[in-house]
């Protein structure tokens, strides 16, 4: 639109002023929201899928796949789902005695190990990890490996899902199928086949102790070879089955 007045004989003419242009950093912040919705949305659907689907791989499988085709190293991953009822009661049953004690009490986190683990840190003692088997899964399932605060953060958000979206037989079921138990060996159908050559069902109560000794370090650990460390652990986890109650433990999940 043009307005013209005249003014001693010259023509002076006025243009409406542009629309003030939208604040890009608005833009960027509703981008950024829009963005955050989206991966909130599609990891509440993975997750909720995840609870009756099983799970075809994992990030830690597909971390040592590129990592090995990082070192140009030749890798097959050894990896086979199966369920609660083809899976022996003693295998988780181990998982809980060696890893996460508390697993049928706590919401995903277990304040108290994380509270003694702090007051041994600033002790100097040596850091020990106070990881629960549902953070496990969170890791192990989802995310990479490393101690980043955004790992971390991810990690915790993972959990609350996980643990409120599925029940605890289903923390367990995944776990217990989804562990590093060897070097390119998750779960314990591979790990029995591997180094028992039995299926998972036939395993025994030292068997399962056996794989739960060797989780904190699977790949320098064996359960076909013990090391003297690996024995030890498997003595004591076998200690803690049967305080725990045995397999009956697991009726109340």
């Amino acid at each position: 639109m043009r307005l013209s007045t005249r003014r001693g004989g010259a023509t002076a003419v006025a243009r409406r002023t542009p629309a003030r242009p939208r604040s890009r950093v608005r833009k960027i912040l509703w981008l950024a929201l829009q963005a955050i919705a989206v991966a909130v949305l599609v990891s509440i659907a993975a997750v909720l899928v995840l609870r009756w689907v099983p799970p075809v791989t994992s990030a830690m499988m597909l971390e040592r796949w590129v990592e090995a085709n990082w070192q140009r190293r030749q890798y097959s991953a050894r990896y086979q789902w199966v369920g609660w009822s083809r899976v022996s009661p003693w295998a988780p049953l181990a998982a809980v005695a060696a890893e996460d004690q508390r697993f049928a009490e706590h919401r995903g986190f277990d304040l108290e190990s994380i509270h003694d683990a702090i007051e041994d840190a600033e002790r100097g003692r040596r850091l020990r990890g106070a990881s629960t088997i549902s953070q496990q899964v969170a890791k192990n399932l989802f995310l990479w490996s490393g101690r980043s605060y955004v790992r971390k953060g991810l990690e915790a958000y993972f959990t609350a899902l996980i643990e409120a979206l599925w029940p605890k037989r289903r923390i367990l079921e995944v776990y217990v199928n989804i562990a590093e138990m060897g070097d390119g060996v998750f779960g314990v159908e591979a790990a029995s086949q591997r180094f028992f050559r039995k299926p998972a069902s036939k395993m025994r109560p030292d068997e399962a102790a056996l794989l739960a000794a060797v989780l904190p370090n699977p790949r320098r650990f064996r359960a076909d070879r013990p090391t003297a460390f690996v024995a030890e652990r498997q003595a004591w986890i076998l200690r803690q089955m049967d305080q725990l109650g045995g397999s009956g433990y697991l009726k109340q999940f």
